[in-house]
């Protein structure tokens, strides 16, 4: 049974659930006709990245069928942004980094909403936190697996860790008894500024330094 929900949360989750739909599928659309995919295969990668998150997170709390599935108007949204892109690319581009931006804008929102949805179906505060992140990640990890590039989500960029500090403002929130929305906002500017600071100040998170080969050493012990 689908846990009651203030009418108004509701109604804002909403939007901001189609307004994240969208950025993110502005995001898979674009990156797929940089590789110069055909018409099917912008609209496939339209729908993937504005999709696969929400539809994990609602399999897992047992949201079922998934949001995305049901309601036409996500397939709506992603499909106008995938034309959009096709068909008006270089107004899109006048945008600097528009692929990163608009993923961005995506995480943050996803990022927040899956947290609040994840508490309204009764999770713990860790897990919901959790879910969220999940929501956030999930398209842009699909997106980039199709397209055969490494998850950015697996690079040493601040992606995840922007998305989980996005959800868990909103989770603390909750935990305090503060208002949804104002927490929810909160959320999706921290997120938001966060990944920002890594695309445009290079925050990250440190690298891995592999060890240099085992021939090497032995070169540099004989001189």
């Amino acid at each position: 049974m689908t846990p009651a929900i203030v009418p108004y949360m509701k109604t804002f989750l909403t939007v901001l659930d189609f307004v994240g739909t969208f950025v993110f599928a502005l995001s898979g659309a674009v990156a797929a006709v940089r590789r110069e995919l055909d018409l099917f295969g912008v609209l496939v990668l339209s729908f993937v990245a504005a999709s696969t998150g929400g539809i994990v997170r609602d399999v897992l709390i047992g949201a079922i069928p998934p949001a995305t599935l049901v309601d036409w108007r996500y397939l709506a949204i992603s499909v106008s942004a995938g034309l959009l892109t096709f068909y008006f690319l270089p107004l899109i581009n006048r945008v600097q980094s528009p692929v990163q931006l608009f993923d961005a804008a995506g995480l943050a929102l996803f990022a927040v909403t899956g947290a609040q949805k994840a508490l309204a179906y009764g999770l713990d505060a860790p897990m919901a936190a959790l879910l969220g992140m999940l929501t956030g990640i999930g398209g842009g990890m699909a997106r980039d697996v199709l397209l055969t590039q490494v998850p950015t989500v697996l690079r040493a960029e601040l992606y995840a860790v922007a998305a989980l500090a996005g959800a868990s403002i909103v989770v603390m929130g909750s935990l305090l008894d503060m208002p949804s929305a104002t927490m929810t906002l909160a959320g999706a500017l921290a997120c938001l500024a966060l990944r920002l600071g890594s695309i445009y100040r290079g925050w990250h998170l440190p690298k891995a330094s592999p060890a240099a080969p085992e021939n090497e050493d032995r070169r540099g012990d004989s001189r």
